[in-house]
């Protein structure tokens, strides 16, 4: 497992088991994480699938993210917007150089990483066949909705989060179902952690969404 810098990111690629079904887990870390982060999470939701895990390259105080915030919950918007065309444009890098299927790319995200992730999905949304989002707030409000008829996520939020609390993961349900989205929710009982709750949650999620026709 190298970690490699080429495409825009450092990030580490892990590869995929050739005989499998060609699903990419992008991994997605939260503030002050890095490309090694998720990767055991990763290998847990989905044995035998690529991973691919970039390192955020916007600093807070030392620690990376995947864009700038104004204060806690406060995000740059003008800064999401191209840390999101920055990400895309690293997906589709990444899929050419690793000879990736596109059709089955799932973003795996946590906190930061996971609000880039429902980024993408708002702003582009073939770019990830899917995606589970981990502990998510609404990045932003789309003026018009996106058709994402075609897009299966699963949000796993803590009911006692206080950073990404109820009225949050409800808001960004229904943007998603408003746009189409198939949405599962699944709720920990804890805060902004992530449980071994949220990890099976999410496997079996996966393992249902790769064994789909």
């Amino acid at each position: 497992m190298n970690q490699i810098s080429e495409l825009g990111y450092v990030h580490r690629f892990v590869e995929g088991d050739r005989s499998g079904d060609g699903l990419t887990l992008l991994l997605l870390h939260g503030t002050g994480g890095d490309e090694s982060d998720l990767i055991p999470v990763g290998q847990a939701l989905a044995p035998g699938a690529a991973l691919l895990s970039p390192r955020g390259r916007v600093l807070e105080n030392g620690m990376p993210r995947f864009f700038r915030r104004l204060a806690e919950g406060v995000f740059d918007q003008q800064d999401l917007t191209l840390q999101t065309e920055n990400l895309v444009q690293f997906i589709d890098s990444a899929v050419q150089l690793y000879k990736l299927r596109p059709d089955r790319i799932v973003a795996v995200g946590y906190s930061n990483g996971a609000n880039i992730a429902s980024s993408v999905v708002l702003t582009r949304p073939r770019v990830l066949a899917a995606a589970v989002l981990f502990r998510p707030m609404v990045p932003f409000v789309p003026s018009t909705s996106p058709n994402l008829e075609q897009t299966d996520l699963l949000i796993a939020a803590g009911r006692r989060d206080t950073i990404a609390g109820l009225q949050e993961t409800q808001r960004l349900v229904q943007i998603f179902e408003k746009a189409g989205a198939a949405v599962t929710t699944f709720w920990h009982n804890g805060g902004h952690e992530l449980g071994q709750d949220d990890l099976e949650a999410a496997a079996s999620w996966v393992l249902k969404w790769r064994m789909r026709p």
